[in-house]
């Protein structure tokens, strides 16, 4: 192996991607555009490219135009001359065209509401305001439709958390597998209980009372209220595998929302460190969890 080829190997295996360099969609509203993004958001507009087409015969001469949003980081938009937008990339306020958007990083909260006064004072419509588990966000739209969300987080992750994702998603790749062979997978209770059930098998000692049912928590500040009104309903309350506590309740478990404390969007995902036994109610203010009806 050369030099050249030694050192080009040594590289790939220390890969790493070095952040955002830019994302980028295309407008059909130029004038607005550059106006909210430079003049209301105050994102110097740092480079333009203007050309004829780009090879192919049907293809639009156009304009690339970039903002830069902090940290190296820039949003980016085509504008193709003397075309029109098609019908299937208008935006709608579907959440599964919702999921598509850009989240910029601010420090903490101080500067995020100073960004939702920013917002509001420039007559840009906030959609709302919403905590998550690890992040808190504004929201709200480009002239284009296209939603913007500014956040900050709360704490680093750490690798309890990377550990806690490797599971989530791994049971739900269990899943969507079976669904080849014509399981269903209709709600995310199916990756809960196999979470929860793999949690069991590794946590060894104390496996789960036929008449009790289950539930796992990573031990981290955003769940920590779970272990806390466990305790005080007189749940057991113990530790598990790895970061993880275990809550026990017999014959059930039952929490109230404003009794944790938490906002909407952290309730309908207390369960993400799984649980052995089966849902009965999870609506806006209760969730019940009853003992499988076969363990």
């Amino acid at each position: 192996m050369t030099n050249l080829a030694s050192r080009a190997a040594g590289a790939i295996s220390e890969l790493a991607l070095r952040g955002v360099h830019h994302t980028a969609r295309p407008t059909w509203k130029l004038e607005q555009t550059v106006h909210f993004y430079r003049d209301l958001l105050g994102l110097p507009l740092v480079h333009a490219i203007s050309a004829r087409g780009w090879g192919p015969a049907d293809h639009a001469d156009f304009l690339h135009f970039f903002f830069d949003s902090g940290n190296g980081s820039t949003i980016a938009f085509f504008y193709y001359i003397g075309t029109e937008r098609p019908a299937h990339l208008v935006p709608s306020d579907h959440y599964q065209d919702r999921a598509t958007h850009t989240a910029w990083q601010v420090a903490n909260l101080e500067e995020l509401m100073a960004w939702r006064a920013r917002v509001e004072q420039a007559g840009i419509e906030l959609r709302y305001q919403v905590r998550h588990e690890v992040i808190e966000s504004i929201y709200f739209n480009d002239p284009n439709g296209y939603p913007i969300e500014i956040t900050y987080q709360t704490r680093p992750f750490v690798q309890s958390d990377a550990d806690d994702a490797t599971r989530t998603v791994a049971a739900a790749v269990e899943l969507e597998r079976c669904t080849a062979r014509g399981a269903a997978f209709a709600s995310i209770d199916a990756v809960w209980q196999r979470k929860g059930a793999a949690l069991r098998e590794v946590s060894g000692a104390g496996g789960t009372e036929p008449a009790a049912a289950t539930m796992f928590v990573l031990d981290v500040p955003e769940f920590q209220a779970l272990a806390e009104v466990a305790a005080r309903r007189g749940y057991r309350v113990g530790p598990a595998h790895g970061d993880y506590l275990r809550i026990d309740g017999t014959p059930s478990l039952e929490f109230k929302r404003r009794e944790l404390g938490f906002k909407p969007a952290v309730w309908y995902g207390a369960l993400t460190g799984g649980l052995v036994g089966r849902i009965t109610t999870f609506d806006a203010e209760t969730l019940l969890i009853a003992p499988s009806e076969a363990v």
